[in-house]
Formats: C-alpha cells, sequence, structure tokens
C-alpha cells in the first residue's frame, strides 16, 4: 500500500467520486484508509441515563484503498506512484516526478 497518513487524496469511484480529502487513518492489513470528510455515516446513539436525549453521531467509516488515489503536487490530479531510489534513501514519486514524500 503507497499511501500514507497526511496524504491528500482524491476518491477515483463509489459515491464521494472526485471529492478530496486528508488520510486520518491506514489500515495496511485490511487495506483500507480513513479520509476525512469522505464516506462519513450517522450512527444513532440510544439514551441514557448520562444522556437522557440520546445522540447522532458523524462517524467516518473506512473505505478501501483501491477507491482512492494520491494527488500530484504539481498538477493536482489523481497519479499512480512509483518508488525512486536517491542516494540510498527510498521516496514516493508521482507520475509528474514530484515527490509525495515531504
Amino acid at each position: 500500500m503507497n499511501i500514507k497518513k497526511g496524504d491528500k487524496v482524491i476518491v477515483i469511484s463509489g459515491d464521494d467520486k472526485g471529492k478530496t480529502g486528508v488520510v486520518q487513518k491506514v489500515y495496511p492489513k485490511l487495506n483500507k484508509v480513513v479520509v476525512e470528510g469522505i464516506n462519513v455515516h450517522k450512527k444513532h446513539k440510544k439514551p441514557t441515563q448520562n444522556t437522557p436525549e440520546g445522540s447522532v453521531l458523524d462517524i467516518y467509516v473506512p473505505l478501501d484503498a483501491s477507491k482512492v488515489a494520491l494527488i500530484d503536487p504539481k498538477t493536482k490530479k489523481a497519479t499512480r506512484v512509483h518508488i525512486k531510489e536517491v542516494k540510498g534513501v527510498k521516496t514516493r514519486v508521482g507520475k509528474s516526478g514530484e515527490s509525495l514524500d515531504k
């Protein structure tokens, strides 16, 4: 998986297609990512003694990493990732040649 926490991504398929956001959490074993502002669901909480009125919460649901693509910092479009070794250090590089690592 070439996506890391803090990367800017764009959704390439599904209901949120075309939306962009920042990766908040990555689950590499499940191949899923949580993106800020994307795939938000409502969760209804029952009333309890502490909160007698109950509540409705917004939760971010993980989506599959194959549904998002990294945004190239130079072209501001979705890009594929290549690994390039410079002076013994591996870095992620977009199609334009711009480094994706900070």
